[in-house]
C-alpha cells in the first residue's frame, strides 16, 4: 500500500498507523499552508489535560503561500517553551530519558523553515522507533492522487475524526482519563520500545 501524508510537527499516532503500514510513504510538499492544522501543532498529555504546543510561522501577505516556503518565526522563544513543557508533561514518564538526548537538539538548534523542522523531527523519531520508512515527496500538487491511499485528511487539527485506539498507560491518566491521538512523543515516552507493536495494530477511521 503506497499512503500519501503531510509531514506534521512530530506527527501524532494516526499519522504513524498510517505510515507504518505503507510500502512507500510520499510527503505532500507541494500544498499551500494553512492554519489550524498539525503542520505546526502537536498535542501532548500536560498535568491539566491536553496541551497544544504551537510553532509559530511567519504569514505571507500573499493569500497563498506554499507549505515549503513558509518560515518559522524564530523571534519568539517557542523552542524553550515546548523543551519546557515536555519535560513538565513527561520528566516522570518511564522512557524519557531513554530518549531525552535524541529528542532535545531539535530544540536547541534554529531551522528557518517550518517544513524542514519537521522532517528533522520525522527523523528522529524514526531512528527513535529503529522504523525505516520508504520516503519520497511529491513534485506537483494533486486534488485526487491515483494510485495511493490518502491519508492528508489527517492534518485537519480542527476537524479531525476522532479515532478509537486502544488505551495504554499515560502519565497523567488517572487523572484525566485515556486521551487518545496524541504526538507520538506521548507513546514514545510511556511505551519505548513497545510503541512500534502498538502501532501496527491500529486502525484508521477514514471519511
Amino acid at each position: 500500500m503506497n499512503v500519501i501524508v503531510h509531514p506534521t510537527y512530530f506527527p501524532n499516532i494516526a499519522h504513524f498507523v498510517a505510515m507504518i503500514k505503507a510500502s512507500e510513504v510520499v510527503f505532500e510538499i507541494e500544498d499551500n499552508f494553512l492554519k489550524q492544522t498539525y503542520r505546526n501543532r502537536a498535542y501532548i498529555y500536560g498535568a491539566n489535560g491536553k496541551l497544544a504546543l504551537n510553532i509559530p510561522v511567519v504569514h505571507s501577505q500573499k493569500n497563498r503561500q506554499k507549505y515549503r516556503d513558509v518560515k518559522i518565526f524564530n523571534e519568539e522563544k517557542w523552542q524553550d517553551i515546548h523543551l519546557k513543557s515536555l519535560l513538565s508533561s513527561y520528566r516522570t514518564s518511564p522512557f524519557f530519558e531513554y530518549y531525552e538526548d535524541d529528542i532535545r537538539p531539535l530544540f536547541e538548534q534554529k531551522v528557518d523553515y517550518i517544513l524542514d523542522f519537521n522532517l528533522k523531527c520525522l527523523n528522529v523519531i524514526c531512528d527513535c522507533l529503529q522504523l525505516d520508512l520508504n520516503i519520497s515527496e511529491t513534485e506537483t500538487y494533486e486534488k485526487v492522487s491515483e494510485g495511493k491511499t490518502d491519508f492528508r485528511f489527517l492534518v485537519q487539527a480542527k476537524k479531525e475524526i476522532p479515532q478509537d485506539f486502544e488505551p495504554y498507560t499515560q502519565v497523567f491518566g488517572n487523572k484525566h482519563g485515556f486521551i487518545p491521538n496524541l504526538s507520538i512523543l506521548d507513546l514514545l515516552f510511556n511505551e519505548g520500545p513497545n510503541a512500534l507493536n502498538y502501532l501496527k495494530s491500529q486502525t484508521i477511521k477514514t471519511p
